[in-house]
């Protein structure tokens, strides 16, 4: 095997007839990223407002006119937002790492489906990972694997459901990282994986994990996923049908009956209509209804982040035992549960097929 050394000598590998003064170009590999929403560099003032900047500056997020959205995003929102949202990023910060834990599990998980990789192929191929907002970036992440020599790269956005303001954005970041490169590597990006028998399976046996633990099992599972306004669904924006395909998905892979799983949206923010219902709504309808013991599940995360241990665990958590309810179980994010990153490399193998 040829050794690092022999790799970065003028004239090895790839370049065995250059001239000894050719710069050294490191031998062909194959690119993977897993890319999530992204994380602040920490919970202070700055950090939040340096990404809450970034994160609702982006027209995919929210396309309202810039000369409309930009004077009060800077002089209002982000005046008073950043020491709200620190309050509940601090509420679930991974102390020990100083990190959020949403790059915790991450990184974890890119780290298992490199592991796997490995074992079926070798060095040929490289696996990191990058958010669309804070860090590691986008393009710091494709610029090194390119200097690492790949010259393909699978970037796979972590959502299971496509989204514009999730998905889009995410390989928007990527090809706009290219556009600043020389040579740019080929690049192939993952398209939802919703229905992905794996995924459903996944999904399935983290309900059944989380029940099994629990004398009575409860008596409605709702399917939280994060929330976008209604005329994305009118102007074709698919996620809403991923997410109620999902839940059915879920439902039929568990054989619950029809009327004990449903879809709900969470994270609503802005005047205008959104799709629902409203998590925090209907978890209180339920409670008032006579449903003392729900579980809620979130399929649009692949981890547990500040919307799932912050949002569903506490606010949502805590209007549903305000309206009468009694137990409230949470079903945690799949994260890297094993047969959630053996899905992620099933995925993986499919769009890899016919570079490797």
């Amino acid at each position: 095997m040829t050794s690092t050394m022999e790799k970065a000598r003028p004239g090895a590998g790839r370049l065995t007839h250059a001239p000894a003064d050719h710069p050294a170009v490191a031998p062909a590999k194959m690119g993977v990223v897993l890319a999530n929403l992204g994380t602040p560099d920490g919970t202070d003032y700055w950090s939040m407002r340096r990404y809450l900047g970034e994160f609702l500056s982006d027209q995919r997020v929210v396309d309202y006119a810039k000369w409309k959205w930009q004077p009060l995003l800077q002089l209002v929102i982000l005046s008073k937002r950043p020491f709200s949202s620190g309050k509940a990023y601090q509420s679930i910060w991974n102390t020990d790492r100083d990190e959020s834990p949403l790059l915790t599990i991450t990184r974890a998980q890119t780290e298992r489906v490199r592991e796997q990789l490995t074992a079926r192929y070798g060095d040929a191929v490289e696996v990191d990972f990058c958010m669309r907002y804070g860090n590691p970036s986008t393009p710091s992440v494709l610029e090194r694997l390119r200097e690492q020599g790949c010259e393909r790269i699978v970037f796979f956005p972590l959502y299971p459901q496509y989204g514009s303001p999730t998905t889009a954005t995410a390989n928007d970041q990527a090809f706009r990282s290219l556009m600043r490169m020389k040579w740019q590597p080929a690049i192939r990006t993952v398209p939802a994986y919703f229905e992905h028998p794996a995924y459903v399976q996944a999904l399935a046996n983290s309900v059944r994990d989380a029940y099994a633990d629990l004398d009575q099992p409860p008596t409605r599972l709702v399917a939280s996923y994060h929330g976008v306004p209604e005329r994305y669904l009118r102007d074709g924006d698919p996620y809403h049908c991923h997410c109620q395909k999902t839940t059915r998905l879920l439902r039929d892979a568990l054989a619950f009956p029809a009327d004990t799983v449903e879809t709900t949206f969470q994270s609503q923010f802005g005047p205008e209509k959104w799709v629902g219902p409203p998590t925090v709504d209907r978890v209180a309808e339920l409670a008032r209804a006579g449903h003392k013991h729900i579980a809620v599940i979130s399929p649009a995360f692949s981890s547990d982040c500040v919307e799932t241990l912050e949002e569903v665990q506490q606010e949502i958590r805590d209007s549903f035992l305000a309206a009468g309810g009694e137990q409230f179980t949470y079903v945690p994010c799949l994260n890297d549960r094993d047969d959630h990153i053996d899905a992620l490399v099933q995925v993986l193998e499919t769009e890899l097929a016919g570079w490797l």
